[in-house]
């Protein structure tokens, strides 16, 4: 994943989880705006999140945050 996608990612976990608690969820689909004006870094959001990861498609922001963090 891109440096820009993966602070991009963080920075929407930690406002999720800020807003309403540690055991918020998140999709990937919350990295990005209801409309699809990247589709080259949707996939490949995608990608990491349900080919690389096998990620369910709600996750805790928390688990996702530290994934990212620690460059998983």
């Amino acid at each position: 994943m891109r440096p820009s996608l993966r602070q991009k990612a963080i920075a929407v976990c930690n406002r999720k989880i800020a807003q309403k608690g540690a055991d918020v969820g998140v999709s990937f689909y919350a990295f990005f705006a209801n409309r699809n004006d990247d589709p080259e870094l949707l996939l490949e959001a995608a990608t990491w999140w349900i080919w690389t990861h096998r990620l369910d498609h709600f996750e805790k922001a928390v688990r996702i945050r530290d994934m990212l963090e620690r460059g998983v």
